[in-house]
């Protein structure tokens, strides 16, 4: 793969990644054929800062964990208001973490 294409791609995602994770992605993505990185340059990555905010607003419903894809928690959100709040308010803190883990983890399966 062209580097000078890999290192564009990190500038411009580098806020979706754990910096010991774009350094990983990094070298990966160099190794990689030229068609599974137009693949992965189209992947749809969500945004730790739209996650959080998702969760302030809409987190005593589950919406955070719903698009974050961990459905049981989500049902578990929803039907307790957040276990009453507390697991809202610990994944306020905790949201940001998990959209990157999960943009890591899906360009890993893609490689």
């Amino acid at each position: 793969m062209d580097k000078q294409r890999v290192e564009i791609y990190m500038a411009t995602n580098r806020e979706y990644f754990e910096p010991a994770q774009a350094m990983i992605l990094k070298e990966k993505l160099l190794e990689v054929e030229d068609s599974k990185f137009e693949v992965i340059s189209m992947l749809d990555l969500k945004n730790p800062t739209t996650m959080l905010i998702i969760s302030i607003f809409l987190g005593s419903f589950g919406v955070d964990r719903f698009m974050l894809g961990d459905t049981g928690m989500g049902v578990l959100k929803l039907l307790t208001g957040g276990v009453c709040g507390i697991l809202t308010i610990i994944d306020w803190f905790s949201v940001s973490k998990k959209a990157k883990e999960k943009n890591f983890s899906t360009i890993m399966q893609m490689l």
